[in-house]
C-alpha cells in the first residue's frame, strides 16, 4: 500500500485495505461493488464502524482507466486518511 500524490488516494488492493480496518477493530456494516458485464469489478465502497469508539471508516476504490491498478480513497470519520 503506497500514496499516491496525484490521486490524493492509496494505491491498494480493496481487499486488503478493508481487512487491515477489521483487523483494526472496525465491523463491516456496508459492502457494495461496481461491475461491468464480462469486466469484473470496477469500483466499490465499504464502511465499518468500530463500535468501542464509535468511528466510521469509509473506503472507495475505483481502477485507474490506462493500467487497471486499483486506486482507494480511505476515510475515518469524515476525515481522509492521507500518506506522507
Amino acid at each position: 500500500m503506497h500514496w499516491l500524490d496525484h490521486a490524493q488516494a492509496w494505491r491498494a488492493e480493496p481487499d486488503d485495505v478493508t481487512n487491515a480496518l477489521a483487523a483494526d477493530g472496525y465491523q463491516e456494516c456496508k459492502r457494495e461493488v461496481a461491475r461491468v458485464p464480462r469486466a469484473g469489478a470496477t469500483g466499490g465502497v465499504w464502511q465499518g464502524m468500530d463500535h468501542k469508539t464509535g468511528a466510521v471508516a469509509s473506503t472507495v476504490w475505483t481502477r485507474e482507466p490506462n493500467t487497471g491498478a486499483p486506486i482507494v480513497f480511505i476515510t475515518i470519520n469524515g476525515n481522509p486518511l492521507q500518506g506522507a
